[in-house]
């Protein structure tokens, strides 16, 4: 008879942690859901200082249209906004590279100027074109404060092909690849300047 009830006892003691496991779960699932957005938030607007906007711009992803470009395919974009005035967008952008596809997460200022550019996906050769994922990254902050006219077309591509931009060491087609999708990107902001930051033409 002891052993039943020592047995009763047993399985209502794990029933009842069971269910209080369970609303301790269930409470805080929002909350860690919350948090893990924002963390998933910060690692991709890191580009952007925090003070320079107060929305959530991955929560309103920007509806785009001529998504396929010259050399890049847009798959997304947001819009940073501080008291309800755009002050970015920021286009995701997918080209190819050497070893396969090349995601790009590039900011836009609200005067067409390049605020930088941060590779979200890529499998390009370690040590080589892989380079272009490193965060921060010394090649692609080079491309910092340029828009679609500054440099002109011609000036858009490499050295080594009469342009003003140097090469990831070792890297020609995955240089090239991100220096025409960022171009790709600023023509297209200029071209949809209106609807990207939510404004009349």
């Amino acid at each position: 008879m002891k052993r039943i009830a020592a047995g009763i006892t047993l399985l209502l003691l794990a029933i009842v942690g069971i269910g209080v496991t369970y609303v301790v779960q269930r409470s805080s699932a929002p909350y860690i859901a919350a948090e893990q957005r924002v963390i998933d938030s910060r690692k991709l607007l890191d580009m952007l200082a925090t003070d320079t906007y107060d929305n959530q711009p991955l929560e309103q992803p920007l509806t785009l249209s001529d998504i396929a470009l010259s050399h890049s395919t847009l798959v997304g974009g947001y819009r940073a906004t501080r008291a309800g005035q755009p002050v970015a967008v920021l286009l995701r952008s997918q080209t190819q590279g050497y070893a396969g596809p090349i995601e790009l997460l590039i900011a836009i200022d609200a005067n067409g100027k390049l605020l930088g550019v941060k590779t979200l996906k890529q499998t390009e050769t370690p040590a080589l074109g892989g380079h272009i994922a490193d965060w921060p990254n010394s090649w692609l902050a080079a491309f910092s404060g340029k828009s679609n006219t500054e440099p002109t077309d011609n000036g858009w591509a490499l050295k080594k092909d009469q342009g003003q931009f140097d090469q990831i060491a070792g890297a020609t087609i995955t240089s090239r690849a991100a220096i025409n999708a960022i171009h790709d990107a600023l023509r297209y902001f200029d071209e949809h300047r209106a609807a990207l930051l939510g404004v009349g033409p």
